[in-house]
């Protein structure tokens, strides 16, 4: 039927625009570090934590680690933690703790705790602040090769997309998808291009020039933002500063999602945020994304061989188009023609984020329920 004919060629077509005329976002390759011998520049490192006793303790330690000749203190704003996060945290002279006064009325709760430790960071006059979350270890060149890069390239934002935890079979079989995903949605080398609108950064770790941040108003200017990493970013380099993001494969998450439903959770909880709560958005996204995910499989079971061959070529194309997010993640290839099955998990949980948000709970995080008006 020529329905599943223009379906097929559709897929085929979009499989070819993603290959090659979106940014090679799917290549994932990391940038070689810079040589810096410039000055020592100083850096204040904030970390916003809410109930983060089993992971605090070794981020801190990675931080504390760094072969870094500069100034650096580390501010850990304990989110009104109800375990022992501030124990965990362990004590050292360059280590402070601030607790977050009460969450006030249009802060997301992580934003608020950022803007907790700016207010103690401030103090020391920091170069730069280097945001980053409990469960991240770094590695000990990290805050090294972010300053290098920034001070060389003459970047007021600079972020790596973390090596995420991928032990479990969730992991194994979501993961490497998710950092997919999100690099077709931002892709690296439009970042970085300032004749693009595209602005794009991971909330794991963010380094930025403390003069850009007070040049955009400060953590204030985002402060109601769910996605706050993309929202920093894009709030930059609307201000003219330089971005950059990332891959490294030595500083990772240590972040468990031990079950499927945990992942759900986790994609959910800012889906439809991203669609800006959309409804005709996410109608489309769901119809673009079977048209490119789901049909090529399924254009093979039609009966029609022309809509099969689109199929078969589609499905190839795409397949090539994950495995290098593969490699990165040590799997086997044999993982690539399962994407289709991938991107429907991705599929129902972003419909499942906007039930969540028509229901009044969406945006849930670490118990706080946060909801665009």
């Amino acid at each position: 039927m020529l329905i599943w004919e223009l379906i097929g060629a559709a897929s085929l077509a979009s499989w070819i625009y993603l290959l090659f005329g979106r940014g090679g976002f799917w290549r994932m390759r990391e940038s070689p570090v810079p040589e810096w011998t410039g000055p020592s520049k100083s850096v204040a490192v904030v970390i916003p934590a809410r109930n983060e006793a089993p992971v605090v303790g070794r981020a801190i330690a990675s931080l504390l680690a760094q072969n870094y000749p500069g100034p650096l203190r580390v501010f850990l704003v304990d989110d009104h933690s109800t375990d022992r996060t501030i124990a965990a945290a362990g004590t050292h002279e360059r280590v402070s703790i601030v607790r977050a006064r009460p969450l006030p009325d249009g802060w997301t709760g992580k934003l608020w705790a950022i803007s907790e430790g700016l207010e103690h960071a401030a103090s020391q006059q920091p170069d730069y602040f280097l945001f980053t979350d409990a469960d991240i270890i770094h590695s000990p060149s990290n805050i090294a090769g972010l300053v290098a890069r920034a001070e060389v390239h003459n970047l007021d934002l600079a972020s790596y997309m973390v090596m995420l935890q991928c032990r479990t079979l969730p992991e194994h079989a979501l993961i490497p998808a998710f950092v997919f995903f999100f690099f077709k949605l931002y892709p690296p080398a439009w970042i970085a291009r300032p004749d693009r609108k595209t602005a794009g950064a991971a909330g794991g770790c963010i380094l930025i020039r403390a003069s850009a941040l007070a040049r955009i108003g400060g953590i204030a200017a985002i402060r109601g933002e769910l996605i706050d990493d993309c929202a920093l970013a894009h709030a930059v380099k609307q201000t003219g500063g330089g971005i950059w993001l990332g891959l490294t494969r030595e500083t990772r998450s240590i972040r468990d999602y031990t079950t499927f439903a945990e992942i759900r959770s986790m994609i959910a909880r800012t889906a439809f945020t991203q669609l800006g709560y959309s409804d005709a958005l996410l109608l489309g996204t769901i119809l673009v994304m079977a048209v490119i995910y789901l049909a090529p499989p399924l254009l093979l079971l039609t009966g029609d061989p022309i809509a099969a061959a689109f199929g078969v070529a589609a499905w190839l194309l795409m397949s090539v188009s994950y495995v290098p997010t593969l490699r990165l993640y040590d799997r086997s290839i044999a993982w690539a023609p399962l994407l289709p099955r991938v991107a429907l998990f991705y599929m129902v949980a972003t419909v499942d984020s906007a039930l969540l948000y028509w229901t009044g709970r969406g945006g849930q995080w670490k118990g706080r329920v946060h909801t665009a008006p």
